[in-house]
């Protein structure tokens, strides 16, 4: 069974900087595509980042230019430095795994969430 945990969040001010973590306890399969969503109080819970394992990646317009995804897949993590961050920017973090994505038979593994703060 895949399991997803997430790290690395916590509370920053306003124009600093963090990365968050996303390590998974198994083999990540070659279709597997990785993803960070983020949910903030009284929002939906919106796709951040997400990454192929060939290494595409796609980000949210908010975020274009000030945060970065990559992957390790030797070491099955995924992760997300984030950058200038605003306090728009808080919410809870996600992980998430899509197992044969674009494919007849996927399947999402969810990481539970690291909260990311970030007030003055």
């Amino acid at each position: 069974q895949v399991q997803l945990v997430e790290s690395g969040g916590g509370l920053v001010q306003p124009g600093g900087s963090l990365r968050l973590s996303c390590a998974a306890s198994g083999s990540i399969f070659s279709s597997a595509v990785m993803g960070w969503y983020r949910q903030a109080p009284g929002k939906q819970r919106e796709l951040v980042a997400s990454i192929t394992s060939g290494g595409s990646t796609n980000y949210v317009d908010t975020v274009k230019g000030r945060f970065t995804i990559s992957r390790d897949n030797a070491k099955n993590t995924v992760y997300l430095q984030m950058s200038s961050l605003k306090p728009e920017d808080t919410a809870v973090y996600y992980c998430k795994m899509t197992i044969g994505a674009g494919r007849p038979y996927s399947y999402d593994y969810w990481g539970p969430g690291t909260q990311v703060t970030v007030s003055s």
